[in-house]
């Protein structure tokens, strides 16, 4: 594994490299709560979500919520996490009718996959993550937040 531009993205990103790609981007995005994951199916979404959760120390088992859209975890010290799946999805609406808006303004980590379904409910502030396969088991994982104005590489 090695990465580029400040430590923004990860190349040859391994499975036993998630552990440390969670902690920089965690570390790189600060204050950032709302988190969108970019990727083609099977890319590797829903596994780097469990290491980012781990990292912020979700005990509860986790797992994909692409039949329910939306799991609830707790940390070690009781602070929620949401993880989104908005594949099944067909409409914002469906989005809109679970209370999406809610959990997106709780002020806890929501990671979303598929977030390209529900572009109108994606706040302004947020940090997005790019997985690209470069083969069966290696990733680039590139990190980017929009302060609310623009896209920016922190």
């Amino acid at each position: 594994m090695w990465c580029d531009n400040g430590g923004h993205t990860f190349h040859e990103v391994a499975l036993a490299d998630l552990k440390e790609v969670a902690q920089a981007f965690v570390e790189k995005a600060g204050s950032y709560k709302v988190w969108l994951l970019y990727g083609e199916m099977g890319s590797g979404k829903t596994t780097f979500i469990k290491a980012l959760c781990s990292h912020l120390g979700v005990t509860d088992v986790m797992n994909s919520p692409t039949f329910s859209i939306v799991n609830e975890y707790l940390t070690r010290d009781q602070k929620k996490i949401f993880h989104f799946d908005f594949y099944r999805i067909k409409n914002e609406a469906e989005a809109y009718d679970i209370g999406t808006e809610e959990y997106l303004y709780s002020g806890n980590y929501c990671f979303i996959e598929w977030p390209e379904k529900i572009p109108s409910l994606i706040p302004a502030e947020r940090a997005e993550i790019s997985i690209q396969s470069e083969n069966q088991n290696q990733r680039t994982l590139a990190l980017f937040v929009h302060d609310g104005q623009e896209k920016n590489r922190i």
